[in-house]
């Protein structure tokens, strides 16, 4: 009994700090400067499509990411070099200093492909058996904290790859296999047209 009492302890413990990532934004400055800025930018907001804008993202989601980067559930040779010598502490300050950067608004460029993915986020695809992205993402891309992350205003390059890379398999810290079980089921043109919706919510 007092096992199970204290694996639920540790459970909600793990949990709670996901949820909060409780941390020092301004301790994280130096660290941001120095490693994080040239993929991600000073504030969050990447320059370069193929990497993630961070701003505005769940303190708790980042949290997840850059634990899992570590531990190597979540596999990417650069960002595992890059969070090797952080500590738990200097990876909740991370990622509460970029949760509160104000992400910018990118416009979609592509209409017949936003309508499209609009189509898709909002009410999936019956016929293939999609959910709607909507359901865990919420209808304005804002995802729902800490497991559900914000998508709104992301790279579609970002979009494009990550989907692909759950649809192969090669990413797989989706908790029960969610990203997995539905990417597989997108093809390329839908997961094109989500991208191109997904960058212009807001």
């Amino acid at each position: 009994m007092n096992r199970i009492i204290a694996t639920i302890v540790a459970i909600a413990s793990i949990s709670f700090t996901c949820a909060q990532a409780a941390g020092d934004p301004a301790k994280a400055q130096g660290i941001v400067k120095q490693v994080c800025a040239a993929c991600h930018g000073v504030d969050g907001n990447s320059p370069l499509p193929a990497n993630p804008s961070l701003a505005g993202q769940h303190s708790g989601y980042l949290l997840k990411q850059l634990t899992e980067f570590k531990s190597g559930t979540r596999a990417n040779p650069v960002m595992t070099g890059m969070v090797a010598n952080l500590s738990v502490e200097e990876m909740r300050d991370l990622a509460v200093y970029y949760s509160s950067q104000n992400p910018k608004q990118m416009g979609a460029k592509d209409k017949d492909l936003v309508e499209q993915g609009r189509k898709l986020f909002r009410g999936g695809n019956p016929s293939s058996g999609i959910a709607a992205c909507a359901g865990c993402h919420s209808p304005n891309g804002a995802g729902i904290p800490a497991q559900y992350p914000r998508l709104a205003n992301q790279h579609p390059d970002y979009i494009i790859a990550q989907l692909k890379s759950f649809r192969a398999g090669e990413r797989v810290n989706d908790p029960n296999q969610m990203m997995r079980s539905t990417a597989i089921k997108l093809t390329d043109k839908e997961i094109a047209a989500l991208a191109e919706y997904i960058s212009g919510l807001h």
